[in-house]
């Protein structure tokens, strides 16, 4: 008898977790799904929570509020926020070309991601539009990851032109960022490059492959 109720104790509490993380799930989606339609001028708790078809009460029970489900949010749709110092280490990078290899890989990923991923280009106009503290956490996690690979990968190679690197790699993030953000929503053509073909994709990363080259090789 004990033994049964055990298993019904343990089954109850694995169905109240499962039950948890799926409505944990149905609120971040229903954030993604009202980003993308109305902007984040529509997030409103109600909206959120009807979209999401689960009880609004729910938010504060399970991320403490609207700024812990904006957290939990934008840390699943960034790209940068989640190349964390453990994802770093577990792409093993190599140490001893300054982060040559690396940083080629990262850039071009950051470009598919933001082209594919609609809610991170909206999250993205959403950072540059309204002062929100979640928004802010954003920008922090950021800067923290980037720090951390500036001095695993790139300080010791570039030591004293580190400042000049650093600029170098803040034109490219932006400018990458930007060019998936104006093909989305104003038009594909930017300096006659058609950002939304194939071919044109293609040509932006050619680029971003000489550009890595070049500061590695010149700098």
């Amino acid at each position: 008898m004990y033994i049964e109720c055990l298993v019904m104790e343990r089954k109850s509490a694995s169905g109240s977790i499962r039950n948890k993380e799926r409505s944990k799930k149905k609120f971040l989606d229903a954030v993604g799904k009202i980003l993308k339609t109305k902007g984040y001028a529509g997030l409103k708790i109600n909206d959120i929570a009807a979209t999401a078809g689960v009880d609004k009460k729910m938010i504060y029970t399970y991320f403490g509020g609207m700024d812990g489900l904006m957290d939990e949010y934008v840390r699943t749709q960034d790209f940068w926020v989640k190349v964390t110092s453990e994802e770093v280490e577990k792409m093993k990078p190599n140490l001893e070309d300054g982060g040559r290899e690396f940083i080629q890989h990262m850039l071009l990923s950051q470009f598919e991601h933001v082209y594919t991923n609609k809610e991170a280009q909206k999250l993205l106009l959403w950072t540059i539009s309204e002062p929100r503290k979640s928004l802010k956490k954003l920008i922090d996690t950021q800067e923290e990851n980037g720090e951390y690979i500036f001095k695993l990968l790139m300080e010791s190679h570039f030591k004293d032109k580190m400042d000049t690197y650093r600029s170098i790699m803040a034109i490219m993030v932006s400018g990458l960022y930007y060019l998936n953000m104006f093909s989305s929503l104003n038009g594909s053509i930017f300096c006659g490059i058609d950002t939304n073909t194939p071919e044109g994709r293609e040509k932006i990363k050619k680029a971003i492959s000489f550009m890595v080259d070049q500061t590695y090789d010149n700098l």
